[in-house]
C-alpha cells in the first residue's frame, strides 16, 4: 500500500507501491481506525470485513505489481494469507514469517485470539474445537474469498497451503508458546528481530524505580487506563515511563498522575533494560523486548492475540494478569507489588531472556530465508527478468 512507504526504514530496503486505483490515499488510516475498536458486536464484524477488504486489495495488485517489478522470491507474514497465495499463483519460493504467535492448528492449543490456558486433556480438547469452530465461522469473510481467488487461479485452498514447506521462521522463542505435537518440519522458534536503536537518556530522573507503561500504536488513546497504570506506580513508590503512540494529547500527557516520563515513543530495547517491571497489553512485540531485558510484566490485554500472549505469560511465571475491568478498579497496584517483590517473575523473565539472546535475532532468522529461498538454482518463472540483474524479494 502506498501509505506504508513512511514505516518502511532507510536501511537501503526498497519500497514499490502497489500502484492500483484501489489503493488510495488514506486507506492505511481508515483500516487503522477499525483496529482501535476491534471487538464487540459491531467493532468485531467491522474488524474482520476491513482486514478482508485489504487482504482482497493485495489479491487484486500483487500479482502485476510483482510481475513488473521481477521478484524472485516472498516473504510472507503468517496472518496475511494474500503472501502465500500470490507466491503460489506465480509459481515463486516463499517463505513464511511468523512474527506474533504462532497460528498452526493443533487439538490441545486453544485459537491464538482467546486467553484459555493450555488443556491438552480430553475437556481442554473439547473445548479448543468449540473455539475453533467459533473462530472459523467469525474469519468467513476473510478465508471465503481467499478459497475464491485460489480457485480462480486453479489452486487447492486448503488453508495448510498457506505456511511455507521450505521456511516457517517465528520471532517467537519456544519457550514462551504452548507446547507443540505436531509442528511442520520447516518450522523453527527463534527471538525478537530488532534493529539496534539509539541510546536513550532520561531527561529527568529523580531517583524512583521505572516502570515501562504501553498500550501498543492502536490503543494509546485509552487515558483512563494509562492514568490508572501511572497511578500504581506512584503508589507502589516506582515511576512510570509512558508511551502511548501518539493516541495522546500534550493536555492529556500532562494531566497523568504520579509525574510520569511521556513520550508517543521511546527506544524500547534501551529503556527496558532500564525498568523494574512492565505494565503492558500484551502486544506481542513489546512483550518480546521485555522478556528480552529480564523484565517481569503485568499485562493487561485487549483485544487480537493478546488474551492468548498473556496466557503464554502466566503459563512461564513471568507475569500477573489483570484485566482492563480490574485495571480500571485499582486491581494493578496489587499485581505490580506482586511481581516487584516475587522474585520469580524477574527469574522467569531472565530464563527467557537466555533462551532469546541464544536465538540468534534477526542476522539468524535472515540467515535460514536465505539458506530456504537459495535452495534452487533457478526460482524463477519463465518471463519475470529484475530489470536490473539482481534478486528481488517481496515482503
Amino acid at each position: 500500500m502506498a501509505d506504508v512507504a513512511s514505516l518502511v526504514p532507510d536501511c537501503g530496503v526498497g519500497f514499490a507501491a502497489l500502484d492500483h486505483p484501489a489503493d488510495g490515499q488514506g486507506l492505511l488510516a481508515e483500516y487503522c481506525r477499525k483496529l482501535t475498536q476491534p471487538s464487540g458486536p459491531v467493532g468485531l464484524p467491522r474488524m474482520i470485513r476491513g482486514t478482508a477488504s485489504m487482504t482482497e486489495l493485495l489479491l487484486r495488485a500483487l500479482p502485476t505489481a510483482l510481475s513488473r517489478l521481477g521478484v524472485d522470491a516472498i516473504v510472507a507474514d503468517s496472518v496475511e494469507p494474500a503472501g502465500a497465495l500470490v507466491a503460489r499463483h506465480l509459481r515463486l519460493p516463499f517463505v513464511t514469517a511468523v512474527t506474533g504467535l504462532p497460528l498452526l492448528r493443533e487439538p490441545t492449543v486453544p485459537p491464538p485470539f482467546l486467553g484459555w490456558a493450555y488443556r491438552p486433556d480430553a475437556v481442554g480438547r473439547n473445548r479448543n474445537n468449540g473455539g475453533y469452530a467459533v473462530s472459523d465461522l467469525l474469519m468467513r469473510p476473510i478465508t471465503t474469498m481467499v478459497a475464491t481467488y485460489a480457485r480462480r487461479w486453479g489452486l487447492d485452498p486448503d488453508p495448510q497451503y498457506q505456511w511455507s514447506e521450505r521456511l516457517q521462521i517465528a520471532q517467537c522463542p519456544q519457550g514462551l508458546d504452548f507446547p507443540r505435537l505436531a509442528l511442520p518440519e520447516s518450522f523453527r522458534y527463534g527471538g525478537p528481530w530488532r534493529r539496534d536503536e539509539p541510546e536513550e537518556n532520561l531527561p529527568d530522573d529523580d531517583g524512583r524505580p521505572l516502570i515501562f507503561c504501553s498500550l501498543g500504536s492502536l490503543q494509546g488513546a485509552r487515558r483512563s487506563l494509562f492514568a490508572a497504570m501511572t497511578a500504581a506506580c506512584s503508589a507502589v513508590g516506582a515511576r512510570a515511563v509512558v508511551a502511548h503512540g501518539g493516541g495522546l494529547s500534550d493536555r492529556e500527557a500532562h494531566s497523568l498522575p504520579g509525574n510520569p516520563l511521556v513520550r508517543a515513543f521511546w527506544s524500547q530495547t534501551r529503556i527496558l533494560p532500564q525498568c523494574s517491571a512492565a505494565i503492558l497489553h500484551g502486544g506481542f512485540n513489546t512483550v518480546l523486548d521485555a522478556l528480552a531485558a529480564g523484565v517481569p510484566i503485568v499485562a493487561v490485554p485487549l483485544a487480537f492475540e493478546q488474551p492468548a500472549t498473556a496466557a503464554r505469560l502466566k503459563r512461564i511465571g513471568a507475569a500477573r494478569i489483570v484485566s482492563a475491568a480490574e485495571a480500571g478498579k485499582g486491581g494493578l497496584e496489587p499485581a505490580l507489588r506482586l511481581v516487584l517483590r516475587d522474585p520469580e517473575y524477574r527469574r522467569a523473565a531472565r530464563s527467557m531472556a537466555t533462551d532469546m539472546a541464544a536465538a540468534g535475532g534477526a542476522a539468524e532468522a535472515a540467515a535460514m530465508v536465505d539458506a530456504a529461498l537459495c535452495g534452487e538454482t533457478d526460482v524463477r518463472p519463465a518471463g519475470l527478468n529484475p530489470p536490473d540483474g539482481k534478486t528481488a524479494c517481496a515482503a
